[in-house]
């Protein structure tokens, strides 16, 4: 539809949809709400920004009652709609993606591996015996939109396949970081409530394998997956996962009998014309909509469904709603002497250093040993820009430093300046390279 022809509200929003459709835009969203956090809490205002996110929320139902403070009610409840959508994308890449093939899986998942280990190896080095020393699990992290969001701004620059193996890296790098929460950061577990958390995973399970397409149950269910890890003592987002890998991931109808039923129905849809243009006066042509429309619902995989319909919600809201949440520390007595803090340093060094080294160290190990080959248009030089774009830990550093330190602000307060330092000098850095690397390649 050309301009011209556009309604007026049409072509009001059209710059908010085209800035939605790029990769780019969640990391920039990222990035201006984590600078409102900063300031925010660093202003003569930032009483109002503590208050504010330790206020509590209630919710009762007859006797019971689950009382949290807006940070946790984020953390522990909105992100593991964020943890749902990082779970429908493992899932998918298993099935039809880079991870559905041992050869094409064992690149990034070599990568992965080392860029989990080297980080954590060098955060206990520099933090073994202290308090902080429960932080390990926190510059394994990298995250998957800043990464994609930096990459992106080199545009077609940047060589598809490297974005294909990024995306693959930054899955493995969930896998291991799901993990690590699920086995190491896990408080006393209540084996009762986990009992009813098993049943409703059956539940799924069962509602997957008869063929269930509805949505909705599948929605109620993780209502009820997660409240049950919510009060086991495994953490809430867990659940999020476990239910992506229930949601079914096949089409109720095959492609042929779509278009079979298509054919049909837009045939009925064209002769019913003669009584009447208007879909709201015409019955028939009413029928002939909706039959498409289920037609298309019964093509459409519950999975392809559900992630495109939560990943805006997740990029746009949630996403910016943990940052403004956790991103905001109040620096005192100034940013360089915070960094100073070993946690902070171990942090730093871990995702800077550690990062980079250990994805590289392990992708040339899985190359020359054979296992794995470089994908077509990615030079080492992108690979090894890669490896410093994943050092943006960000949201689920954050995430895990929580967890890390659930009884000590400032040791929370110390991982969060070293997670943001990191990050930025990690993206500005692995820019910086791809930039280069790009440059060189279209000179030749």
């Amino acid at each position: 539809m050309s301009v011209a022809h556009q309604r007026p509200v049409e072509r009001m929003v059209r710059p908010f949809q085209d800035f939605a459709h790029k990769q780019s835009s969640g990391g920039i969203v990222l990035i201006i709400v984590t600078v409102v956090a900063l300031v925010w809490a660093n202003s003569p205002w930032g009483a109002s920004y503590t208050a504010l996110w330790g206020s509590k929320l209630s919710v009762s139902l007859g006797d019971f009652s689950l009382s949290k403070d807006l940070t946790h009610w984020i953390n522990d409840g909105l992100m593991a709609i964020f943890f749902l959508v990082v779970g429908l994308e493992i899932k998918r890449e298993v099935l039809v993606g880079e991870l559905s093939s041992i050869r094409g899986a064992a690149l990034p998942v070599a990568a992965a591996v080392g860029g989990a280990v080297v980080p954590a190896a060098i955060y206990v080095a520099i933090n073994a015996g202290t308090e902080g020393a429960a932080g390990w699990g926190i510059p394994m992290a990298t995250d998957i939109a800043f990464a994609l969001g930096v990459l992106a701004l080199l545009g077609e620059r940047a060589p598809v396949t490297l974005k294909v193996f990024l995306t693959a890296l930054a899955i493995v790098d969930d896998i291991v970081a799901v993990l690590v929460i699920a086995l190491f950061y896990t408080s006393a577990i209540s084996w009762s409530a986990l009992a009813v958390g098993g049943l409703f995973l059956v539940a799924l399970v069962v509602a997957n394998l008869i063929g269930v397409d509805w949505t909705l149950v599948y929605a109620l269910l993780g209502i009820g997956l997660w409240l049950a890890f919510l009060l086991s003592g495994i953490h809430a987002t867990i659940a999020g996962v476990l239910l992506a890998f229930t949601v079914p991931a096949s089409s109720f109808i095959n492609p042929d009998q779509f278009l079979k039923r298509s054919r049909y129905v837009l045939d009925r849809f064209e002769q019913a014309g003669e009584k009447g243009e208007h879909v709201l006066t015409n019955e028939e042509r009413q029928a002939a909509l909706q039959a498409l429309n289920h037609a298309t619902y019964k093509l459409e995989p519950p999975l392809h469904e559900l992630e495109h319909a939560l990943h805006p919600w997740v990029v746009f809201a949630i996403m910016p709603l943990f940052a403004l949440a956790n991103a905001g520390v109040t620096l005192g007595g100034g940013i360089a002497e915070a960094l100073i803090n070993p946690i902070a340093l171990g942090i730093v060094a871990g995702l800077v250093l550690g990062k980079q080294l250990g994805i590289t160290l392990f992708a040339w190990l899985a190359v020359k040993s054979g296992i794995s080959e470089l994908p077509g248009g990615i030079s080492w030089r992108h690979l090894y820009g890669v490896g410093w774009l994943a050092g943006i830990g960000f949201t689920m550093s954050l995430f895990i430093s929580d967890l890390a330190f659930p009884d000590s602000s400032s040791l929370v307060d110390a991982a969060k300046i070293g997670i943001l330092a990191a990050s930025l000098i990690a993206g500005v850095v692995g820019w910086t390279i791809l930039r280069g690397a790009s440059s060189s390649r279209s000179n030749e």
